[in-house]
């Protein structure tokens, strides 16, 4: 018989093993929101420092209250016809402070990119807002209110719902698939309207696995499309497919049953491209409504750009569900989010996916991930995950419901978190550097100076990369990219500052036009970005 002392001392070893553990792990984690009101289901970053997260406008009372006298009123609306809650806010990075933004049509599942000017372009939804464009043009947050715009004066060809965005090379967007709409369209629209996209078709099977298409834009001017197991490089210019990739093996991949996709960095000469799509949920679970079906944990990674492409599989050290895929300012990926069991959809998943995963890949084959500290809040379906300015990855939302509800398992999640990977530990502060000195406009293949301080002495290269503010929606961040650019050694100052030569990238297939997070990175270490607008 299990005396007291025996059963006090095993529940204490079990915490002090449980403890050493996550201590031993990379990575930490902060509260930076209690109660956003809000459980955000899209999240983007613009280049004022602020984020806006949105969730759906038929999901009832929210827990954040709209300014007196600012109502949506609805007649068609299910839920209410007079409805005084906000159903999408924007948070202030310097203060953590939330502010509650008016969105009028239903944005349920719907799709969004930035525009060259740093307009976010929010497409679709559903019931009202399936034909809908939106925008938000952010402002300084200390003096200005800039607030949601819903177009008038155009709409999309087809409804879209659970589409993909991807900003093109002359800027145009174009807005991929969505239920019943296999086709692309753009913004601003063509006068042709939609285009058919039989790809889409085929990728589709019983349970619509061809949805949120993960889209990647090449260096070579070429989309990367991927649906359910199926991938194609794809010709917007003359509607045609140009190339057919291997069938990924492992199962279906995007929603319902989504992994979550990443291009690699884009470096050198950027001729190659490397596309990495990891995890996914077992064919049937969706249908079957299983939420304790085992995720899948399988990754494979093909280089897109290669003359005979093939899919190089690993595994991941979880199998997940809902994971986010966060390209970090060194060229690694982080994998967050997500759950172990089950598939998308309204309580349909189980046993998150605490531990966060690093994929490092210039590592060799199978020595490419690291787990990393593990979270304690679940975020699974309509969850998101964005980089920062400063390096941490944001994360926000996780709503299994179809409504709010905070009495069970896997709650509405209102907090918003912060992870920081290993490269921002106190220990690495004396060769953090500190990017001092960028322009604030550069034009493609522009040389131009940085300039940078660091505590100890600089050995080798100190990188300068461009990251993309992305649209993070249901595991994908639509139009997620990191360019390294051509840098030349740093050299000191009598001021004690390095100055670092770079190059612009060369044309808009390698970065769309745009504001760009810019990183310097040294030893593995990014600094604090500044925003940069790239123009031709």
């Amino acid at each position: 018989m299990t005396t007291p002392k025996l059963l006090f001392l095993f529940i204490f070893l079990i915490h002090f093993v449980t403890m050493s553990s996550r201590a031993d792990l990379p990575g930490t984690w902060e509260l930076l929101v209690a109660d956003a009101g809000i459980a955000s289901m899209h999240t983007a970053v613009t280049h004022f420092n602020t984020v806006v997260l949105l969730d759906r406008t038929d999901i009832g009372p929210s827990r954040k209250l709209l300014p007196p006298h600012r109502c949506r009123v609805d007649p068609n609306d299910p839920i209410l016809k007079k409805d005084c809650y906000a159903h999408s806010v924007l948070l202030d990075l310097q203060t953590n402070s939330i502010r509650p933004l008016m969105i009028l049509t239903d944005t349920w599942c719907s799709s969004g990119q930035f525009l060259p000017d740093g307009t976010l372009l929010h497409t679709g939804g559903d019931l009202d807002g399936f034909r809908k464009f939106r925008k938000f043009t952010p402002c300084e947050p200390s003096t200005s209110l800039c607030d949601w715009e819903e177009l008038q004066d155009t709409q999309l060809s087809q409804g879209r719902w659970y589409a993909t965005n991807q900003i093109l090379p002359n800027g145009e967007i174009i807005i991929v698939g969505g239920r019943a709409a296999n086709s692309v369209e753009f913004f601003p629209p063509r006068k042709e309207g939609a285009f058919e996209f039989p790809f889409l078709t085929q990728a589709e099977d019983n349970q619509h696995d061809n949805l949120y298409p993960y889209v990647h834009l090449l260096p070579n001017g070429h989309l990367f499309i991927f649906a359910n197991n199926k991938a194609v490089m794809y010709d917007y210019n003359t509607n045609k497919v140009v190339k057919d990739y291997p069938i990924l093996e492992g199962g279906p991949r995007n929603y319902p049953s989504a992994g979550s996709s990443a291009m690699l960095a884009l470096t050198e000469d950027y001729s190659s491209a490397t596309i990495v799509i990891c995890g996914g949920a077992e064919f049937g679970a969706y249908l079957q409504r299983s939420s304790d079906t085992p995720a899948h944990g399988s990754c494979g990674r093909i280089e897109a750009t290669g003359e005979n492409p093939v899919w190089e599989m690993e595994d991941m050290p979880f199998a997940r569900i809902m994971g986010d895929m966060v390209m970090l300012p060194t060229g690694d990926i982080l994998i967050i989010n997500g759950a172990q069991a089950g598939t998308q959809g309204f309580e349909m998943a189980s046993n998150p996916c605490l531990n966060p995963v690093l994929y490092r890949p210039s590592e060799p084959l199978g020595l490419r991930f690291m787990t990393l500290t593990p979270g304690t809040v679940p975020r699974m379906y309509h969850s998101t995950a964005n980089l920062l300015p400063d390096g941490r990855i944001l994360l926000a939302g996780s709503n299994p419901h179809f409504f709010y509800k905070f009495a069970t398992e896997f709650p509405t999640e209102l907090r918003i978190e912060a992870f920081s990977p290993e490269y921002l530990a106190a220990d690495k502060a004396n060769i953090r550097p500190v990017l001092v000195e960028s322009p604030e406009k550069v034009k493609y293949g522009e040389e131009f100076d940085v300039a940078v301080t660091v505590e100890l002495p600089v050995v080798g290269i100190v990188e300068v990369n461009f990251a993309s503010a992305p649209f993070s929606t249901h595991s994908f961040s639509q139009g997620q990219r990191l360019v390294k650019l051509r840098v030349t050694s740093a050299i000191p100052d009598v001021a004690g500052k390095y100055k670092i030569g770079c190059t612009a990238p060369p044309d808009g297939r390698v970065a769309p036009p745009g504001y760009y997070m810019v990183f310097a990175v040294n030893q593995g270490v990014p600094s604090v970005a500044r925003w940069v607008q790239l123009v031709v």
